[in-house]
């Protein structure tokens, strides 16, 4: 073998195992939500001096992001099964912080910031990914209890109820539905029977609909979901300005940079509202590229965690699972309240949004998933450990 040919084999013995479809999408998503968040924003950082605050902000958020990714995919999944309990009650500690007169942050009648410096973090979109490792362990250590017992089911959602209780006082339903929604979803993964998770799902739909009823600004979003033209310049205003930037997209949409709805008549045009900028700007055709890439991550989590399964690492499956649950119910969630299908609830975009905790938190597990899935690789090739594994 020559020198060059022997330098080859080398090189690609230190490479780490790298899901090139999943990465593929989640680039692309960060991508274009760079490019989605610079064009919806630019007009707004006039405001504050400087047109790309906003950008400037995002491109910080991303580039931490990509850095923590980076980490968690050399971590040993072994180390977030140790921590996982201790994580999800660090979470709990935090939401609770945000309660302490002076040190939680209000902004638009929500308190969910803690200032940390010049950053503020957000305990709830952490939690996410805390649940999501905490009911991993849990179902890893109580399979038995779980598929034969109804109190193996109870036990993990006692503490859920808590931490949910805690994001309601703050408010942030939204986070608690995905969450109640993303643990259900490991329970019957996990084996729970059929009849309990249907139960615990009506139950939890119960829940959900009786904060709707005794909340009234909660109920005017859902009736002014059902007909938002019936007010279009009060409580459907967000809804009606966003089917009109998605009737002006046609199949094409108008071109980057060339939409109007953006332009102080689309609240939250760069965070909550931001596909309704791709669909003015990129039309049908950009809308449908942004769901198929969704798609392809979903199910590349799914395929990596049944890989996981396979070889009978039940943690990291059920992590991979919980993270494609995660992302998917997220972006449907989002997606759903920009096209008029959902009621109108505040909801960062995956990948794509402004909102440097979420962008830091969906990096995050893109690094997760990649780690899982290089494990799957070396379970295969116990040679090839790499500059990526440690001990």
């Amino acid at each position: 073998m020559s020198t060059m040919a022997r330098s080859r084999v080398q090189m690609g013995s230190r490479l780490p195992a790298l899901d090139m479809w999943l990465l593929g999408a989640a680039v692309m998503l960060l991508s274009l939500g760079l490019v989605m968040v610079a064009s919806a924003s630019l007009h707004l950082g006039a405001r504050y001096g400087d047109s790309f605050h906003f950008v400037s902000r995002h491109l910080l958020a991303l580039a931490l992001g990509v850095g923590g990714a980076l980490l968690l995919a050399r971590v040993p999944l072994a180390w977030w099964e140790r921590g996982s309990t201790w994580l999800y009650f660090a979470g709990l500690a935090s939401l609770a912080v945000l309660l302490v007169p002076g040190i939680g942050r209000e902004v638009n009648g929500a308190t969910r910031w803690i200032g940390v410096g010049g950053f503020n973090l957000q305990p709830s979109e952490f939690m996410k990914l805390f649940v999501i490792l905490f009911m991993a362990g849990y179902l890893v250590r109580r399979q038995d209890e779980v598929t034969l017992s109804i109190w193996g089911v109870v036990k993990p959602l006692i503490l859920l109820v808590l931490a949910c209780t805690l994001m309601m006082m703050q408010p942030d339903f939204g986070t608690t539905t995905v969450l109640l929604l993303v643990a259900l979803g490991l329970l019957f993964l996990g084996g729970a029977p059929l009849w309990q998770f249907a139960m615990l799902l009506g139950m939890a739909a119960l829940a959900l609909i009786a904060l709707v009823l005794i909340s009234p600004y909660r109920m005017a979003r859902v009736t002014s979901f059902l007909n938002p033209w019936a007010d279009p310049l009060g409580s459907g205003y967000q809804l009606s300005q966003a089917l009109i930037a998605f009737g002006r997209g046609e199949w094409s949409g108008v071109g980057l940079g060339n939409g109007i709805q953006k332009q102080f008549y689309l609240p939250e045009a760069h965070t909550d509202f931001i596909m309704a900028v791709v669909g003015e700007e990129f039309g049908l055709l950009g809308t449908l590229l942004v769901i198929a890439l969704f798609t392809v991550v979903v199910w590349r989590a799914f395929a990596i965690g049944a890989a996981a399964e396979c070889r009978g690492e039940r943690f990291a499956a059920f992590t991979s699972y919980g993270i494609g649950l995660w992302l998917g119910l997220q972006a449907f969630i989002n997606i759903g309240v920009n096209m008029g299908l959902l009621p109108t609830k505040g909801f960062t975009l995956p990948f794509m949004s402004y909102g440097s905790n979420s962008l830091i938190v969906c990096c995050l597990a893109l690094g997760l998933l990649l780690r899982i899935h290089y494990e799957n690789q070396q379970d295969g090739d116990a040679s090839g450990g790499g500059s990526w594994q440690r001990a």
